[in-house]
């Protein structure tokens, strides 16, 4: 995987070597098979045709298999919606802080230890990487139909909301090769994801869990702004 796709899945984490059994564990009832899956997306579509913004606190967990080690990310997450452009910008605090920003067709990563932003150009892979930046946070639901089989989960309390869970596989090698599974609990009320989990190939998973979410409402244009200044470095890696 190429360092681009890997900054690409860790936005995706608005963002694995447990077996489903394990990732069900706790209050799950059985799945239904009675046009509950239809109906989930469709509260999804719902969300997204009145979409404007979002925000929340974000919680990232990545589990490294092969030093069995988990590293734990904190901070806020931004989305909004600028006449056909889509802004996305995660600023972590803890253990260390940094930016992600998707804006005007690329990312960018801000570290400011070594006061560097990484710039990541989306190019012919930006209707892909738009997608994905609002994957279950502002998306539509029968659009995951084109890029994932998906299936029905059953319901989940997750901090006392009752979720609806979606099992999805993707279809193309590409992104089989990024991760193998993704399971999104959806906040019925809300129709968007409040927790995500991404499976991959070498075993490990990415969780992504938000909190305190306001949608549609009044974001500070420096909300979407990096926090450089003019000593602040920039590069641009290729792959």
């Amino acid at each position: 995987m190429t360092h681009y796709w890997r900054v690409l899945l860790l936005l995706m984490t608005c963002l694995m070597p447990l077996h489903w059994a394990d990732a069900w564990q706790g209050g799950q009832k059985a799945a239904d098979a009675g046009g509950s899956l239809d109906k989930v997306l469709s509260r999804m579509d719902q969300t997204a045709k009145e979409f404007k913004s979002a925000e929340a606190n974000l919680a990232w967990e990545q589990y490294q298999k092969v030093i069995n080690d988990t590293d734990v990310e904190e901070g806020k997450i931004y989305f909004r919606r600028v006449g056909n452009d889509i802004q996305m910008m995660a600023d972590i605090s803890k253990p260390a802080a940094r930016q992600i920003l998707y804006s005007n067709g690329r990312m960018q990563l801000f570290e400011p230890k070594v006061d560097r932003v990484t710039v990541y150009p989306a190019g012919k892979n930006r209707a892909d990487v738009e997608s994905f930046v609002v994957l279950g946070f502002g998306g539509g639901g029968h659009d995951l139909l084109k890029t994932f089989n998906v299936k029905y989960g059953g319901t989940e309390n997750l901090n006392g909301v009752q979720t609806d869970t979606l099992e999805l596989d993707p279809k193309s090698e590409r992104l089989r090769g990024m991760f193998e599974r993704l399971v999104m609990w959806i906040d019925p009320k809300l129709g968007i994801a409040i927790q995500q989990k991404f499976f991959q190939p070498e075993g490990d998973y990415r969780l992504t869990k938000y909190s305190d979410i306001r949608l549609n409402t009044k974001i500070s244009d420096n909300a979407f702004k990096l926090k450089t200044d003019s000593k602040t470095t920039t590069v641009s890696p290729h792959g």
